[in-house]
């Protein structure tokens, strides 16, 4: 390894700077040999250090230190200290000027960390610790400091220089280069720096704050591109206008930006007035972007556009506050999305991630509370449960103080701190003052790794109406500590009863009926005890509890639905989420049963409930609900969320199980099927409304059960479609289909309908993406020697995340049924990738080991086989901290 005994960094050991940064002014001259960074650093002491004396220590790493300066006198080499990591300057005064000169190599950089380059542009990535490749600073993010930027160029190579801020001013030099100039007034720590410098075209608009005040819009993107700019820009103009309308926020600065880079470790960066995006989370066309891809470049501009205030304004204290501002930032981009949108289908959307991916991180090796108390590096803690898991307890706030004491609590949040690097008691301690309500217990969620389970028993009184519900919680050891150790949650539990008739009133005993109470079929009970019973009254029938609405917690529910109550609340409850949820259950339950089946008996036409096929025949036939809602409703659970649920995963048994209901499903429901797919065609100009997003949601999840069907011509539609198609959602969606079909001749079919999509569409590096992802996940035999030479194609590169994810990503964390092979070839394939990858690029790498640090999920067989995957990789001398803190940590029994 690089370092034999990478450090382990600990919350509790947090100190406050020894010195602070009040200006930071930055040369940067770009050769194509070698960059020279000029830094200009006006510093002090820090008053609130608690050391007076200490020497000057800076973060820098991977550069070539040419000069170092103090108030204007060049130190000799006996006044300061270089190692691989830090410099280290002897002896400073109170108040002085650091000045270093160092050179980098940016075409050198694969990390994508720092200063690096991007095909013909150069561009930065600082989000963690990426500047301290750049310049040596103090690279941490409670230092802020305002920055002024200056960058030259030769003018015709990069034509486009730009920086954090507003322009200062730009001119011509001698020898064909130019320089521009850009100031931040507003302080920001490090890793908020942005360059870019390259030859873009642009897309301008403007937008008028609610001051009045005019903001110049601009999305940077290479001149074939120009075409995939209206939705962000359209996305930033709505998100602008929601974020001053629903939380206050006016945007500061005099002109905002975007740049589209291909070469990007994350989807988007919200360096602060340039917006430094992935590609796929910002170019969007009919032509080329599934509705898919529409709505998550919404999402992303949204998300980066919030971090202005909820991560630039107010930044974190250290990274261990990360989703201080990354989990209030996705609630809040959730929130935008659902108003834009459908807020049922978005809610559901979230919560299928959650549990699919966020509750197996969770229950592995990696778990850790949203606020770790420790880590080796920083990039692994970029995680689902820092992101997602912190959104959902910024949501369950929100739930227990109510929407006007949020906003309240946010405004006071944002006042107190402006300018400055704040904690999660901070934020915490806004809400609890703005709305009168303890969260002292609430704040266990941010201590505590782990999903809590609720197990649910209930008794109802015939005579005297009463409805007893209680609640037990629970959470299961994790690394950190033991179940036992584990104090209760504060829990909100948003509920109903269902009767036959529909919801019922709800009234817990010795209660006061409250005349204000809009729905008095909903409410949110409050579980803080290990073990809680609330009494209902006035019922006059057994009830079906309907608990989680909306999932209001996430937690694991326990309590034994019987099928036809899950029936019931399908077609009953007035909660779409748990609508969807009952939905869900059920067929689990069904999938369960023919799982069972195959592991007794083997392959053959095991029985399928007719409940649920007449279940799904109601949803169906039902044109009075949202055809988005059908459609989730409708498609079952997925591969890898039955995997996750189940203690020990056969991999074999969940995979021919889902696939044997679905093709029941197809054979019984044909004809609804046909009818649903034709009333969704749609003619006419192409659109992303709710509205025809929905459409074409239901039409493509009927074409994917009908291309199911036995006979030869079951592939007819998708053929047609595919040729058809005026938009990409139609034609991905076809050619999935094609892709997976198994019927007689539809080999030649697939081959065919692969090169011709290759053959339009090789120019369009986003779309080819999207053409690997649909290889990557066919489920028909083969598949790891079809991705194997999908690698030695023209247009993958493992220098590129995109084309890794796309392939290699889609391969292993989608694709159980070739990726799990009994023989482990698979597990094999996925180490030598990432053995490659931790040279290159150490953050994807290790992002990569997902699926063989779920071990512990698999038969002994296959646990034996991962871990020697795991343990071959240990083994490399010149592992990355990143790979090496996701593999020792696997490993640990």
């Amino acid at each position: 390894m690089k370092d034999a005994q990478p450090k382990t960094i600990y919350l509790k050991d947090y100190k406050a700077p020894d010195f602070l940064i009040d200006q930071t002014d930055l040369h940067f001259t770009l050769e194509a040999s070698a960059t020279v960074v000029e830094s200009r650093l006006q510093m002090r002491r820090n008053p609130d250090s608690a050391s007076t004396d200490a020497p000057l220590v800076l973060h820098g790493q991977e550069m070539r230190l040419l000069e170092v300066a103090v108030d204007g006198t060049t130190l000799t080499e006996d006044g300061y200290a270089l190692s691989s990591e830090q410099l280290t300057i002897h002896k400073v005064g109170d108040r002085f000027e650091l000045m270093t000169r160092v050179e980098i190599d940016p075409q050198a950089n694969t990390s994508l960390e720092g200063l690096y380059k991007s095909r013909t542009m150069y561009c930065t990535q600082c989000e963690a610790e990426g500047f301290r490749k750049i310049t040596y600073y103090l690279d941490r993010p409670d230092v802020l400091s305002e920055f002024t930027t200056t960058i030259v160029a030769d003018k015709q190579e990069f034509p486009v220089l730009l920086s954090n801020g507003n322009p200062v001013r730009c001119g011509d030099m001698e020898d064909g280069k130019h320089f521009a100039v850009w100031h931040d007034p507003f302080r920001k720590p490090a890793y908020l720096f942005a360059l870019v410098a390259g030859t873009l075209e642009c897309v301008e608009d403007q937008f008028t704050t609610c001051s009045g005040r005019d903001v110049t819009l601009r999305i940077f993107v290479e001149a074939k591109d120009l075409d995939k700019c209206d939705h962000a820009m359209c996305s930033l103009k709505k998100s602008m206008r929601w974020d001053e309308e629903v939380y206050g926020r006016e945007y500061d600065l005099d002109i905002f930006m975007i740049v589209a880079v291909d070469d990007f470790n994350m989807g988007a960066m919200e360096n602060k007035g340039l917006n430094i995006f992935n590609t796929s989370a910002v170019l969007a066309n009919p032509k080329t972007t599934t509705d898919a891809g529409f709505q998550r470049v919404e999402a992303i501009v949204a998300h980066e556009y919030f971090h202005n205030w909820s991560g630039n304004r107010v930044t974190c204290r250290d990274w261990f506050q990360l989703s201080l501002k990354e989990g209030f930032t996705v609630f809040r981009d959730a929130e935008f999305s659902a108003d834009m949108n459908s807020r049922t289908v978005k809610r559901v959307e979230d919560v299928s991630l959650l549990r699919t991916l966020q509750f197996a991180e969770d229950a592995g090796p990696m778990s850790h509370p949203v606020r770790p108390p420790s880590f080796i590096e920083i990039s692994n803690f970029y995680t689902l449960t820092v992101y997602e898991k912190g959104a959902e307890i910024v949501r369950m706030i929100h739930t227990l103080i109510g929407a006007e004491a949020f906003r309240r609590g946010s405004d006071l949040y944002f006042e107190r701190h402006d300018g400055s690097a704040a904690t999660i008691e901070d934020f915490v301690t806004a809400m609890e003052e703005a709305s009168g309500t303890s969260l002292d217990q609430f704040t266990r969620w941010y201590r505590q790794a782990g999903t809590p389970e609720i197990a649910v028993a209930d008794e109802y009184d015939q005579n005297s109406g009463e409805y007893r519900l209680t609640l037990s919680q629970s959470c299961p050891s994790t690394p950190e500590a033991s179940s036992e150790e584990k104090l209760p949650f504060h829990i909100p539990v948003a509920m109903g009863l269902l009767g036959d008739a529909g919801n019922l009133a709800l009234k817990l005993k010795g209660e006061t009926p409250d005349a204000e109470t809009e729905d008095n079929t909903h409410r949110v009970l409050e579980l803080t005890e290990v073990s809680q019973t609330f009494v209902f009254e006035n019922l006059p029938e057994k009830p079906t509890p309907v608990l989680f609405r909306g999932f209001s917690a996430p937690v694991r529910l326990q309590f034994d639905y019987s099928r036809q109550q899950l029936v019931a609340i399908m077609s009953r409850d007035s909660d779409g989420f748990s609508r969807w949820d009952a939905s869900q259950k059920l067929a689990v339950a069904v999938i369960g049963d023919v799982q069972g089946a195959y592991i007794e008996k083997g392959e053959g036409d095991h029985p399928v409930d007719a409940l649920l096929v007449e279940a799904f025949r109601a949803v169906l036939n039902d044109e009075s609900l949202d055809p988005a809602m059908v459609a989730l409703m409708l498609q079952l659970p997925t591969e890898a969320y039955l995997t996750e649920i189940a203690e020990t995963a056969h991999v074999e048994a969940i995979h021919f199980a889902r696939k044997h209901v679905r093709r029941y499903l197809a054979e019984q429901l044909r004809e609804e099927w046909r009818a649903a797919y034709d009333r969704c065609l749609q003619e006419g100009e192409f659109s992303v409304t709710a509205a025809a997003i929905a459409e074409r949601s239901l039409k493509n999840t009927a074409l994917g059960y009908l291309s199911l069907l036995s006979e030869k011509q079951s592939i007819d539609l998708a053929r047609q479609q595919f040729a058809q198609a005026t938009n990409m959602t139609d034609e991905m969606a076809a050619l999935a289909v094609l892709v997976n079909a198994d019927q007689e001749g539809a080999d030649s079919v697939r081959d065919e309908a692969l090169k011709d999509f290759y053959t339009r569409w090789q120019h369009e590096a986003l779309v080819v993406n999207q053409w690997f992802v649909v290889q990557a996940g066919c489920h028909l035999p083969g598949g790891l020697e079809r991705v194997q030479q999908l690698m030695q194609h023209e247009a993958f590169t493992l220098k590129n995340p995109n084309k890794v994810r796309s392939l290699i990503g889609a391969f292993c964390n989608g694709n159980a049924i070739n990726f799990h092979r009994p023989d482990g070839a698979g597990y094999e394939f996925l180490a030598d990738q990432i053995l490659t990858l931790n040279g290159l690029n150490p953050s994807v790498a290790s992002r990569l080991l997902t699926p063989l640090t779920k071990w512990r999920k698999y038969d002994p067989q296959r646990q034996g086989l991962m871990k020697s995957a795991l343990q071959r990789i240990l083994k490399e001398p010149e592992l990355s901290k990143d790979v090496f803190e996701v593999v020792s940590k696997s490993l640990k029994e």
